[in-house]
């Protein structure tokens, strides 16, 4: 089983709001395979706190206006990891810092990845 359509359409739509506010490194895994909890993590990084809060603010806003919207927010308050968790995708906007200290994308590596174009 993959991605459902309606979760790589999110999931687009969700890079390219990232994109708009200059998120950088923008990588969306196909974990529908490996996780029963979402089709979707989209990883995304920000050179400082209050870009992730600009780009988590854009996606949200993005989601909201295809149907979409978050069941579950982490780390707005710090500004250096908020997760926003749309049921059919999971976005991760990280400071540069924490992305390379995490290194999500190292885990999911065996994971498809999805076109974001």
């Amino acid at each position: 089983m993959s991605a459902t359509d309606r979760a790589v359409e999110l999931t687009r739509a969700a890079a390219a709001a990232a994109e708009d506010r200059l998120a950088q490194d923008i990588i969306a895994f196909d974990v529908s395979e490996q996780l029963a909890l979402t089709d979707v993590f989209l990883l995304c990084s920000a050179s400082s706190p209050r870009q992730v809060r600009a780009v988590q603010d854009a996606v949200e806003e993005r989601m909201i206006s295809l149907g979409a919207k978050a069941v579950r927010r982490e780390g707005e308050r710090e500004g250096r990891w908020v997760l926003l968790d749309f049921a059919d995708i999971v976005v991760h906007v990280q400071h540069q810092d924490e992305r390379v200290f995490y290194a999500l994308e190292r885990l999911w590596s065996d994971c498809p990845a999805i076109s974001l174009t």
